[in-house]
């Protein structure tokens, strides 16, 4: 029986791309979510609505948001109306909690940055801030229903 030896290149491609595989993220949250750099660590599982949490977001997003993000539009920043389906919310949360050190480990938060310009600001949030805010986005991406209009 005769063997095929394989190229060494090809061998050497099979070992890079093993390297690299195992961490592939949908919406850049697998890799910085680990980064020991970033304050949040974990997941976040977004159930349905906590309304009186979703309240207290929408008001540090008035105070603290809105000059550089709309829910509809593009602004400063980008829309954020469904941003909670379009990105794992743990990712939020470190953009949120710092923004500063998503752009520097996170691949998304790198193209947010070039896309737009400017970084997104640090507001020093506590966590619970973060998490407020990030459940008023969970609820404004949630579909309305008849009794919510």
């Amino acid at each position: 029986m005769r063997h095929r030896h394989l190229p060494p290149t090809l061998i050497l491609l099979a070992l890079v791309l093993a390297a690299c595989g195992g961490n592939a993220s949908s919406g850049g949250a697998a890799g910085p979510a680990l980064d020991p750099s970033l304050p949040f660590q974990g997941a976040l599982a977004l159930g349905p609505v906590d309304a009186a949490l979703a309240a207290e977001g929408e008001a540090l997003f008035g105070t603290r948001c809105s000059a550089c993000h709309k829910l509809d539009e593009r602004y400063v920043g980008p829309a954020l109306r469904g941003v909670t389906e379009r990105r794992d919310p743990a990712w939020v949360m470190n953009m949120i909690l710092a923004p500063d050190k998503m752009i520097q480990v996170d691949p998304d938060a790198q193209a947010l940055f070039a896309e737009y310009g400017v970084p997104m600001t640090n507001q020093n949030l506590t966590e619970a801030e973060a998490r407020a805010l990030v459940e008023y986005l969970h609820q404004t991406a949630a579909p309305q229903t008849a009794s919510d209009s």
